[in-house]
């Protein structure tokens, strides 16, 4: 039996699968990332009928009549609809082998998972993917698939520390000799970020803004330092004591005012890691510095405002929104040689 798994095994496309908040990624293996695409499901909650999945559906946000709903399965990183999660990644796994003969078998699968979550919350994910059609369902931590991912060299017996600031959790992990030696997950991040912008708008300005609007904002001049150039651009919504459509224009310090409280819970939290890690790691980390990845990591200013507070270096990872799936693709990858970096739990074939 053993001979025929690994038999098929050379033609099962494996895959790694960064199941994020905002964005979900496809690695499959010998391909490289295949598919990004929004992690947002449309239902019709009169039938029960999911209707768009990815891309399609994001177009939908806040543009749909009450029976249907354009929404995100995962919240915080951690499964809030296992069965939307479920035909979700069903939809993804399908996408990747329609392509595939028949006879070949179910893949099987890496999913990156936040440091924090409880049991309960990663058996959600491994059911999920068992019974979206995965083969076997193997569940690696955010921070150690993006350190792989980053390239850092998280087998070695010295200090590696990565900071992944995605769309529901940021995660910071000092790893050594492929373990986790400090870690903390903070439910603060990109989308945090969004609501902070909102709330600004709100309060400053009597605009009311839609979640889409405020990403934008954000990307278009947010940042964590101030800038040598400045930066300007509007904000459109409805105006909450006309109730008619408004147009502000905002520069950069104004959003960075209302980014601030986000980025200082993740600024402190970074140093406090630092506090917590060994002396030996953090002569390590001195040297080599702290790389960010996730989305995150593109918010202006942010590696010099982390760098000033902890006196460490800090660099910026290639490509940072596709560092934890690269890492879960590394893995697939090379599933034997890495298995240590897996997250340790039970994992089951599905009966046939």
């Amino acid at each position: 039996m053993a001979i025929l798994d690994s038999f098929f095994a050379k033609f099962s496309k494996d895959i790694g699968i960064d199941l994020g908040t905002a964005n979900t990624l496809v690695y499959v293996k010998s391909k490289g990332i295949v598919i990004n695409e929004p992690s947002v499901v449309a239902l019709n909650t009169k039938t029960k009928q999911i209707l768009a999945i990815g891309n399609e559906a994001k177009r939908m946000v806040g543009r749909t009549p009450p029976h249907i709903v354009a929404s995100r399965p995962l919240v915080d990183g951690v499964v809030s609809d296992f069965e939307i999660t479920e035909q979700m990644l069903r939809y993804f796994i399908n996408k990747v082998h329609q392509q595939t003969y028949s006879f070949l078998r179910r893949p099987r699968v890496v999913i990156g998972i936040p440091s924090g979550v409880t049991e309960v919350e990663k058996r959600a994910v491994q059911d999920a993917a068992l019974n979206a059609g995965a083969r076997m369902a193997f569940l690696i931590e955010e921070p150690m698939a993006a350190a792989i991912g980053s390239r850092l060299p998280v087998q070695d017996a010295a200090g590696s520390m990565i900071v992944d600031i995605g769309g529901g959790t940021a995660e910071i992990a000092v790893i050594s000799l492929g373990g986790v030696v400090i870690s903390k997950s903070l439910r603060m991040a990109g989308d945090k970020m969004n609501e902070s912008i909102i709330e600004y708008a709100r309060d400053n300005f009597n605009l009311l803004l839609g979640e889409r609007t405020a990403e934008d904002v954000k990307i278009k001049i947010g940042s964590a330092y101030p800038l040598e150039q400045p930066l300007e651009t509007s904000m459109r919504g409805r105006d909450l004591v006309t109730g008619l459509p408004k147009e502000v224009f905002v520069n950069d310090a104004q959003i960075r005012e209302a980014l601030a409280p986000a980025v200082r819970v993740i600024v402190n939290n970074i140093k406090a890691a630092v506090e917590e890690t060994p002396p030996e790691l953090v002569a390590d980390l001195m040297q080599k510095g702290i790389t960010l990845a996730g989305g995150g990591a593109l918010l202006r200013g942010l590696d010099r405002l982390i760098s000033e507070i902890t006196e460490i270096p800090v660099h910026v990872a290639d490509d940072p929104l596709t560092a934890v799936c690269r890492g879960c693709g590394v893995v697939v990858e090379d599933l034997e040689t890495l298995k240590d970096v897996l997250v340790n739990t039970t994992f089951e074939k599905i009966p046939r």
